[in-house]
């Protein structure tokens, strides 16, 4: 695929990690259990974005930031992040690792009722986990990033021509271009008469006789 031309498969890895991240958002997180007014217990389950708070959006910006890292690097876009890719993947994977873990003990609080962990987020956890292995996978296999010019100390930022060099530049071409195409195309020499005779090639000289003996000449 083209999204995918020129990344590892640690960054393909990663990639789907972060991909698999949002989609475990819709998965349940939560379940609700709050009381009927005619008596007994209701139960109902929650996704990330039924109960949506700033951790669920800290999720949903990790994913993003990620998807964004590997698509700049796809574009063979330069730019340097301290420590590396690796490290900026592993700690987007493991920063949320710890707020879904956190969230097993301040878990969000809906009126009157309750709330409890589900199924999906414990799952949500594991794909925290693979993408922090992802970027530990990247961090060892030493992918090389884009070459950035401004980092180079030998490279300098290309002079831009001033307006004068512009105009002796224009200055110097000819008023009219299409003059040769013209003469070449349009104004054809014209013949009058015959054409001349070919020249004559020149007579080759002939082999004079030997002098006779006892004479010179």
């Amino acid at each position: 695929m083209k999204l995918t031309k020129g990344l590892s498969t640690a960054q393909i890895r990663a990639g789907m990690a972060a991909v698999a991240l949002v989609l475990c958002m819709l998965l349940p997180w939560y379940r609700s259990s709050f009381p009927q007014p005619k008596g007994g217990v209701a139960h109902d389950n929650l996704t990330a974005f039924g109960a949506f708070s700033w951790v669920e959006a800290a999720v949903l910006l990790v994913s993003g930031t990620v998807l964004y890292l590997l698509y700049a690097r796809s574009q063979r876009r330069a730019f340097h992040l301290p420590g590396g890719d690796g490290w900026a993947v592993t700690i987007a994977g493991g920063w949320t690792l710890f707020l879904l873990v956190w969230r097993l003990f301040d878990r969000p609080g809906i009126e009157q009722g309750s709330v409890g962990v589900q199924w999906g987020l414990f799952v949500t956890m594991a794909v925290a986990a693979a993408l922090a292995a992802a970027g530990q996978r990247i961090r060892v296999e030493h992918t090389p990033e884009p070459v950035n010019p401004a980092e180079d100390p030998t490279w300098e930022m290309p002079t831009r021509r001033s307006r004068t060099a512009d105009r002796d530049r224009t200055a110097r071409l000819p008023a009219d271009t299409s003059a040769v195409t013209r003469v070449l195309r349009e104004d054809k020499p014209a013949w009058e008469g015959e054409p001349p005779e070919p020249p004559r090639r020149a007579k080759r000289a002939e082999p004079r006789d030997p002098p006779e003996e006892g004479k010179l000449f």
